[in-house]
Parts: structure tokens; sequence; C-alpha cells
């Protein structure tokens, strides 16, 4: 990997400009590409921190990588858990490119994005001054802004968005009569579960359907899915510190649980529980087994728990086809992780 990457300096964002350098995609991403793309050789406060064990889906990161190339819009769908926020991060991180997330919740309001007046102390007196939202400053700076749970915004919100959506996109402040353009080196990127059509499973409540005018301007959309089975099993084992080839029994462990949590995410899309075991889940089910030594238990304070009562006992059958070993939802069962 590019050694500026890793060593460069921290300083403010409002300091940066253009990129100035390039990564090898082969390097950095461990991709089998033949490809420089453009980074900065400095890293500011809002640069993501690299996660030296993250593994890269190969569409996923070129979606991404063209976003930060060419400056397209790229929206990435998938369940949830999938780690779509964080493959944009990491892939910021590698490239020292700011990157900021905003969560579109329902209590985000168009306010928020955009700014509001706010009464300030100035002089020893108190006036009215207009203070800038997310969306603003980010547009001025070389920033990627990601918005998490796009399909939930509000409509008054989405609006707002649709302004900016395309690659010259200005934003016109009509309480400041200010129009502003973006910095070239904004960037815009998105995740959503679903692809704009609103919740046709059942699985996403509160998801809403997104005009196409608006699907249209995003110039990319990828998909990721749930890692594959022995990837997932080697991402949770160097998270770990584990080392599959001398530890043969740790890693049939750490399979076993892997396999669990395909079980629920099947389960999940069949309708047949309404929580889902994500890769992050995982390692923190790994790590909750080391520290208290036992599986089950650290099972059930981990993910069980977190289930709605109708469902353990689907919950527990999993764990019985991939242990073994019946987990009872009054006590727990010993099984040392070691």
């Amino acid at each position: 990997m590019n050694t500026a990457v890793d060593i460069a300096p921290l300083r403010p964002t409002s300091e940066i400009n253009q990129p100035d350098t390039k990564v090898s995609v082969r390097e950095a991403f461990d991709l089998d590409i033949d490809m420089d793309v453009p980074a900065f050789s400095v890293r500011t406060e809002h640069v993501p921190d690299i996660d030296t064990s993250y593994k890269f889906d190969r569409e996923t990161t070129l979606a991404i990588l063209a976003g930060f190339s060419y400056n397209r819009r790229v929206m990435i769908q998938g369940y949830h858990g999938t780690g779509k926020s964080t493959h944009i991060e990491q892939v910021a991180a590698r490239l020292n490119w700011p990157c900021i997330r905003v969560n579109l919740d329902s209590h985000i309001s168009r306010i928020d994005l955009i700014g509001k007046d706010a009464i300030v102390l100035k002089d020893g007196k108190q006036i009215t001054e207009f203070r800038e939202g997310i969306l603003p400053w980010a547009l001025q700076h070389a920033c990627a802004l990601v918005f998490d749970e796009y399909d939930a915004g509000r409509p008054d919100v989405m609006f707002v968005i649709q302004r900016v959506l395309e690659v010259e996109g200005k934003l016109t402040l009509l309480d400041q009569n200010r129009v502003i353009r973006p910095h070239p080196s904004f960037r815009l990127f998105s995740t959503a579960n679903t692809v704009g059509l609103g919740d046709t499973t059942g699985l996403y409540h509160g998801t809403q359907q997104i005009n196409q005018g608006q699907m249209d301007r995003w110039n990319i959309v990828a998909t990721l899915n749930y890692l594959p089975h022995a990837m997932e099993t080697g991402i949770v084992m160097a998270k770990m510190g584990i080392d599959g080839s001398k530890d043969a029994v740790m890693k049939k462990r750490i399979e076993s649980m892997v396999a669990l949590a395909d079980l629920t995410r099947a389960g999940f899309i069949n309708g047949d529980i309404s929580t889902v075991m994500s890769p992050r889940t995982v390692i923190t089910w790994a790590e909750n087994a080391r520290i208290f030594g036992d599986v089950g238990f650290a099972f059930r304070v981990t993910f069980m728990n977190k289930c709605d009562e109708a469902e353990r006992s689907t919950v527990g059958e999993y764990y019985q086809r991939c242990f073994n070993e019946d987990i009872a939802t009054g006590g727990f069962t010993t099984r040392k992780f070691a």
C-alpha cells in the first residue's frame, strides 16, 4: 500500500483541495486490477481510520472507485448488516478522502441539511446569524458525503438532495440569496435497503418509494450482499488474531459461528425471523466468547436476547444445528472458547 496513506499527518479538511497523488488499486485494495486512482497525500480529521483486515468486494469497490475518480453519484443497495457504509468509508480511508456519513432517519429535516438562523453572541451583543447545515458545508469542501438509509428519507429532504445530484448541481440558499457551487473534489454516495421501489418484501418498514426522476440521477447502483462463508470466516479470524493454519479447533468454531449467521440471514429473507446477524455481530460474538469463556452464553447476550421471544426457539434451532447442542432460553450450556 502507498506508505503516504498510512503515515500522512492529520490536518484540517479545509486545507486540502484537489487530489495530489495516486494509489494502486492492486496494492491498496488487494484486487487483481491494474488501475491507479486519485488520492490525497495528507490525512485530515474527517478521513476514516483504516481497517487493515477489511476485505473488499470487487464489484462494489469498482463502483465506489468510479465515484471518487470520475465524480459519479453512487448508490450501494443491499440487506442491512452487509457493510455498505463501511465499504465506502474503507475506500475513502485508503484514498485519504474526507468522508462524512449522515443517517436519513425520520428525524432529519430540510433545516438540518441546509441550516438555519441561530441567535449568537458577538461583541457582547445577541445577533441572528445563519448557521450552515452539513450539506452546504460538504459541498464547499473536498469531501465525500454518504447518505445512509437513503430510502427512509423524508420527502422534503429528498427534494433538497435532488438539487445536488447532478454533477454540476448547485445548491440555492433562498434565505441567504446564495448559490453554492460544488467543490471539484466533492463526492456524493448513498446506501439503501431497497432500490427506490419501496418495501415490497415487508422486511424494511419505513422505507419510501423514490421518484424515478431522482433515481435516474444516481449514475451507478451497486448491490452488496453478505460475504461468502470462507471470506467472512477469514475476516473474523483476522479480527480475533487467530491463525487457522495453526489452530484447526478455533477455525472450525469460527466456521460454525459464521454458518449460524448464514442461517439467520436465510431465515430473515424468508420471513422466519426479524433480526439478522451481520458480520459485525459475529465479530462481537467471538469477542464476547473470549471475554466470558463460553460460546453459548456469549451467543445469548450478543444476539439471542435481542430477538423477539416468539423467534428465540427458531434461533435456538439454528444454534443446535451448527454446534450440535441445545442452548436453553432460561439458562445456558457450557462451551468454552479457549
